[in-house]
Parts: structure tokens; sequence; C-alpha cells
């Protein structure tokens, strides 16, 4: 199976896009970078310092992106602390490419769901969680499924901002061009519900509802990210079997 020759825009964030894209290339696809998010720093880490002073007041760690875990781990060291800080706590991580985040500073991942969602971690944790505390470290907005549900069962959740995204402001002619080039793209890939909704600030609601996207498809990462394109009144064309990028590839070799 191969992707020679098709367009496709990867719309993560700038430092990301590397294994997406050059998944797609060996396919033989004509990758265009298009980031929908950019990482930044939060505007004030004292909250999540204050966590970090108090990490022996812990018991579990959760951690739901490859992003936390870099926030986490540059927090601690501007602290003097390191990765044996964390060694009394266990760990949860949402997928393979954030336990592989946090392996490589040599600490064990104890849970990691089959799906990798919110409501997986949740139903992972379940009967293990009650009057546990818990550091949540996490984007600046996201989804409170995590915090919300294990609450319910009992856990004492701390939420920790380690970053937030926001709108490339550069990205919105770039994609408004590639769309109405001579090359249109034939697939628009979607890695979390950020760069959905990020996408249509950049295009416009307006574009988002009319033809614009005729014959490109919409490729999603999984069915969080399929849902948020929905509610945006937009197709989902392909979505991963497994919500990881190879598998996001693996959806749109099939779909070729």
């Amino acid at each position: 199976m191969s992707l020679q020759g098709k367009r496709i825009i990867v719309s993560r964030a700038k430092e990301q896009a590397g294994s997406l894209s050059n998944l797609l290339r060996e396919k033989g696809a004509d990758v265009l970078e298009i980031p929908f998010i950019e990482i930044r720093p939060v505007q004030s880490y004292e909250a999540l310092d204050k966590a970090i002073e108090n990490l022996l007041s812990y018991d579990w760690l959760i951690l739901t992106s490859v992003n936390g875990v870099s926030a986490l781990f540059s927090r601690l060291e501007k602290q003097g602390k390191s990765e044996a800080d964390l060694l009394h706590l266990k760990i949860a991580a949402i997928g393979p490419a954030t336990r592989k985040s946090i392996e490589k500073h040599g600490l064990p991942v104890d849970v990691m769901p089959k799906e990798y969602v919110a409501e997986a971690v949740v139903e992972e944790l379940r009967g293990q969680i009650k009057g546990e505390r818990v550091l949540l470290v996490r984007a600046k907005v996201a989804r409170d499924v995590i915090p919300t549900q294990l609450r319910e069962l009992g856990a004492r959740v701390h939420v920790m901002e380690a970053y937030e995204t926001v709108v490339p402001e550069a990205s919105r002619i770039a994609i408004l061009e590639a769309l109405h080039g001579d090359k249109r793209p034939w697939a628009i890939t979607f890695t979390s519900s950020s760069t959905v909704k990020n996408f249509v600030e950049l295009v416009g609601e307006e574009n988002a509802q009319s033809g614009l996207f005729d014959g490109v498809k919409l490729a999603s990462i999984g069915p969080v990210t399929s849902a948020t394109l929905r509610e945006v009144k937009l197709r989902v064309d392909i979505e991963a079997k497994e919500y990881t990028i190879p598998g996001l590839v693996e959806a749109m070799l099939k779909a070729h």
C-alpha cells in the first residue's frame, strides 16, 4: 500500500509534526506541514511548582500528553529535583507516545489503557483510586472527564496546567492557499480536538460549512477527535482504529 504523490496536510504543532510527516513520506506522500496548534508555556507555573514541592503528598501521577511530560520534567529540573522524586508515585499515561516519553526519563508506567482516551484511563483506575491523592498534569484547556469522574470514584484530584495551545496566526493564509491552490490536498489530518477547533478558527466558520473541502478527506486519529469534527459539522472520512500516529497512517493507507 502506498500514498504515492498524494498531498497530505499535517496539522500537528511544529515541534511534533515530525513523526507523522516522516511516516507519511515513507509511504510516498507529499507532506505539507501547516500547524493548527502552537504550544506555549502557561502564564504562571506557580501552582505546578507548588505541587512539585509537595510530591510526597501524592499517590498517583497522571499524564495525558507528551507536552505535559516535557513541561513537568522541565519544572522538576528548575526546582533542583529529579526523576527519583517521582519514584514513589504510581504513574498513568493516556497512550503509547506519552508512556514512551515518561519511560525515557527512567520511570515505569503502571497504567496505560487499551484505548487511548480519557474515559479509558478512568476505567483502568476504577477500584484502585478511592481516597488516593492524584496529580493530573495537562493542557490549560482540556476535557474534564478524568478529574470529574475520578472525584466521583472518591479520588482527591489536583489539576495542574503545564502548557497551553493557541491558534498559530501564520497558518491562516497557508491553509486557505493550500485549499484554493492548483494542487489541492488529498487529506487533512486531525490529531486532537484542539486541531479541529483551531482549524475552524483558521479557515472561518463560513468556509468550514461551504464546499471548500469537497474531494478532500478529513482524517481523524480517534473517536474523541471525530466527535469534535462532527460537532463543528465536518465529515469524518477516515478514523484510525488504533488511536496513534502509526494507526492514523494505517487508516489513510487503507482509505486510499
